[in-house]
């Protein structure tokens, strides 16, 4: 499966993550995730954007933003995601590129990693 791998992280508003997806072959797709506003323990919210392993973004894809919320019910922590596009044309763009795919992998994974800690 693909991993994350963090090359640089100042997790804060105005900062940044740059990181990598990173295949199964070693095949490399760098991003940077730009953090617009913290909350702590609440919410946190980023522009995040194709990039290269420098962090200079790739102009051909486009940013998505982001905005990531946490609730407590009882003895659950629950997490709502919403990403944003600017037009109708850069979601199908993303999703042709499997992001649908990959996502829900990625949440599965976070899935079994919990269970795995119970």
């Amino acid at each position: 499966p693909w991993k994350s791998k963090t090359k640089s992280m100042e997790f804060k508003e105005g900062g940044q993550r740059l990181y990598a997806m990173v295949g199964p072959q070693g095949e490399e797709h760098w991003a940077l995730a730009d953090f617009t506003s913290i909350t702590p323990k609440s919410n946190f919210k980023y522009l995040d954007a194709f990039c290269d392993k420098d962090g200079n973004l790739n102009p051909d894809f486009p940013r998505s933003n982001w905005n990531v919320n946490f609730s407590e019910q009882g003895n659950s922590t629950f997490v709502d995601i919403a990403i944003k596009h600017d037009n109708l044309s850069d979601i199908e763009k993303i999703i042709e590129m499997g992001f649908k795919e990959g996502f829900t992998i990625a949440l599965e994974g976070l899935d079994e990693f919990f269970a795995s800690k119970a």
